[in-house]
């Protein structure tokens, strides 16, 4: 399906704390027969990082599928201004709001959803507090209760956050080789200077910011030209350093923590049972240098602790972090893997 003929219908929402964010409704030829189905994106980019220039998208494979396809841009969007969020606002705020959306617009009595990176560990901890209760099936991708980092991602949360947090706001990926002046344009070139895997300044920013890969977030023989040319630029923006904050603390926990909980959010994600029942299927790509495939291991394990035999675990390997939807063969190796797991 060419990505251009999607009927698409945009709702905005309003969260309790004042911001308007949206969800966005993607219609193919065919009227769907199957539940809807969230996706949630990351930090720093927004709900169209799942169109990649790529012959067959998720978005594609769900519409063919059958699923209503609603993609959430929650505060992280790179579509909506700068903000200093944390996880717990996005878990308080956000996903119950754009569920509740969604259930709103289709009728439906439950829904379905595709969680990933940030919008994963932020979708997680308001399932785990029992905010999304009309989610009845979650397929997580990345990282989810338990944030495990390589040993040099650990030692830029815990020594370069906070001190870049005393000389800037954000992070931006997007600026490639128009950084601006100043301490951006410094570690711009500081960037360049170290990653030499390829000679695209945003793909090498993406790296830098992210993890501790070169590349970090996708291997580089998995995007076609376009995506990584182009696409990448475009679809990375503006990320606070508040967020960073926030995921060097869980990750020094060794799994989800509040930083405040809103009266509604636990301290520790693991001190309780999980408040949800829906059933989870934790993805990792095998690969990945943002967040090591372990996290998703340890995640399934307590799970399955809680629920033996409900939820599942697939470790991919030859895939990455973001490459497991924009990968040029992802429709092949990933889509049908967790369709089967939406079914």
């Amino acid at each position: 399906m060419n990505s251009s003929h999607y009927d698409t219908r945009t709702i905005p929402f309003r969260t309790a704390d004042g911001l308007t964010l949206s969800v966005t409704n993607l219609r193919g030829p065919t009227p769907p027969t199957r539940s809807p189905v969230l996706l949630v994106h990351g930090a720093g980019v927004r709900g169209n990082i799942f169109n990649a220039p790529v012959e067959t998208t998720i978005i594609d494979a769900l519409l063919a599928a059958g699923f209503d396809v609603w993609l959430e841009n929650w505060r992280a969007s790179i579509d909506f201004p700068l903000c200093d969020w944390t996880l717990d606002q996005a878990a308080v705020y956000d996903h119950p709001a754009a569920v509740q959306t969604v259930l709103r617009e289709t009728g439906a009595e439950t829904i379905k959803a595709i969680i990933h990176c940030q919008g994963s560990t932020s979708f997680t901890m308001s399932a785990l507090a029992g905010l999304v209760p009309q989610v009845d099936t979650i397929v997580s991708n990345a990282v989810s209760l338990h944030p495990i980092v390589p040993p040099l991602s650990r030692l830029k949360l815990r020594l370069a956050v906070p001190l870049l947090s005393r000389l800037m706001r954000s992070m931006n990926p997007g600026w490639g080789d128009e950084t601006p002046r100043g301490l951006p344009r410094l570690l711009a070139l500081l960037t360049r200077a170290t990653h030499r895997e390829c000679d695209n300044t945003a793909c090498r920013l993406v790296s830098f910011t992210y993890g501790a890969g070169a590349p970090a977030l996708w291997e580089h023989d998995n995007l076609n030209e376009e995506t990584h040319a182009r696409f990448i630029q475009a679809e990375f923006g503006h990320v606070p350093l508040s967020f960073f904050r926030h995921i060097r603390a869980c990750e020094a926990a060794g799994h989800l923590v509040s930083l405040q909980t809103h009266g509604t959010l636990p301290r520790d994600f693991t001190a309780q049972p999980p408040q949800t029942d829906a059933r989870w299927t934790f993805f990792a790509g095998r690969e990945n240098k943002c967040f090591l495939p372990e996290s998703q291991a340890a995640s399934f394990a307590w799970f399955d602790r809680h629920a033996p035999g409900k939820h599942g675990l697939q470790i991919l390997p030859g895939y990455s972090h973001l490459d497991m939807f924009m990968g040029k063969s992802a429709a092949r190796d990933v889509f049908p893997r967790m369709i089967a797991a939406l079914s």
